[in-house]
């Protein structure tokens, strides 16, 4: 019998990130990689889900860095493996401006890279669900920036992201994007 395949193959800097399509909340559905309306960049949170606290703190977070983004042609978006009725319950009680995309599927996760955990005992979970991911997209899609974790604790503060994606977008040269070297 053959061991499965356990390799990691995480997004890398300069890729094109695969183009996904999920529900969102309040009905419709959505590239998670395109940006909308004005924006020509996208930065792309994937979420633990709702029985993660540290998550909503992470979702009051992004909705505080979210005009800053904007200001500088970067939309948001949140994606988790939460089924509808679930994500919907976990926003009731949080204030958001931006799409929520639920439904992730463990093949969606995997195309993304991320770390997936099961169902533990003691927390409510009845699916496999991501752990957190963060990506910035350019208009083809490229990937600027990408972090990917195992653990809720361990994620990039949105606040210095925005300072940096602004810094970054107001540069006059054309620079390789970083992390993108052979």
């Amino acid at each position: 019998m053959t061991a499965p395949d356990t390799t990691i193959l995480a997004p890398k800097p300069g890729q094109t990130l695969p183009a996904l399509h999920l529900p969102l909340i309040g009905g419709g559905v959505a590239d998670i990689t395109k940006p909308t309306g004005e924006h020509d960049w996208r930065l792309i949170v994937i979420y633990r889900g709702k029985h993660c606290p540290l998550c909503t703190q992470y979702l009051v977070e992004l909705e505080a860095t979210r005009a800053q983004l904007s200001d500088i042609g970067i939309d948001v978006i949140a994606v988790s493996a939460d089924s509808e009725e679930r994500a919907t319950a976990h926003l009731a009680n949080i204030e958001t401006h931006f799409p929520v995309a639920y439904d992730l599927s463990e093949a969606q996760m995997q195309k993304l890279g991320l770390y997936i955990s099961g169902p533990q005992s003691g927390v409510d979970v009845a699916r496999p669900f991501a752990e957190p991911g963060l990506f910035t997209v350019d208009d083809q899609a490229r990937i600027q920036l990408v972090d990917i974790s195992n653990l809720p604790f361990s994620r990039p503060s949105l606040a210095k992201v925005a300072n940096g994606m602004a810094w970054l977008r107001s540069q006059t040269a054309a620079f390789p994007i970083n992390g993108s070297h052979a």
